[in-house]
């Protein structure tokens, strides 16, 4: 038996299960990083009635924390918006995605990430999904949505390259288990074709 690290059991654990331990690693996560009170310092103690922190010095209640992100797929008739991010460890592509700023809606958030990152303009939004993600406290809020205009500039600080592809013509995709494979899948389904297994090694 060996330990092992949440990331690294992406294709190996049923998703059910490894929906779950990600809730475990996010509320590990949360217990580590919320032991003092944010506002005064004082050691913050468990809240009997609620998940959640309390201040017994200033009264201040800490919940776990999750931040909001929308991830897209951009079609533009028979093909879909993918990228290559830098962060990638391999060579992989997948649709956008980005943090929700403050005072931010879901939809402004998804305008601006993809105008950010791809110099793509989008419309017709259309609410998909959403999944919990653990890397460390995420929620993934997806949607599909369509190419308005714009040519592709990639913003180099984050993405390697990005490109229009075809159903039948697809780079190395996520696996599975991540919602972003399901937003490359519908793509895929719609367009009357059939998923290739082309998740990297």
């Amino acid at each position: 038996m060996s330990f092992c690290d949440l990331r690294s059991t992406f294709a190996i654990l049923e998703e059910d299960v490894w929906l779950l331990a990600g809730r475990a690693l996010q509320i590990m996560n949360w217990e580590q990083t919320h032991q003092y009170c944010g506002r005064c310092g004082a050691a913050a103690v468990d809240d009997p009635e609620d998940r959640a922190k309390l201040c017994p010095r200033c009264g201040l209640k800490s919940f776990p924390r999750v931040a909001p992100a929308v991830i897209v797929a951009v079609t533009k008739g028979d093909r879909i918006l993918l990228a290559r991010a830098k962060r990638f460890p391999v060579k992989l592509y997948s649709v956008i995605a980005g943090f929700v700023e403050p005072g931010e809606t879901l939809e402004e958030c998804l305008v601006r990430e993809v105008g950010e990152e791809t110099g793509v303009e989008v419309g017709g939004l259309r609410y998909f999904g959403s999944q919990p993600w653990p890397f460390p406290h995420s929620l993934m809020i997806a949607f599909t949505a369509e190419w308005r205009g714009g040519d592709i500039r990639i913003d180099e600080r984050e993405i390697v390259e990005a490109g229009w592809f075809k159903a039948g013509e697809l780079p190395p995709i996520p696996d599975k288990v991540s919602i972003a494979r399901r937003l490359i899948d519908w793509f895929v389904d719609t367009r009357g074709g059939t998923a290739p297994p082309v998740t990297p090694p």
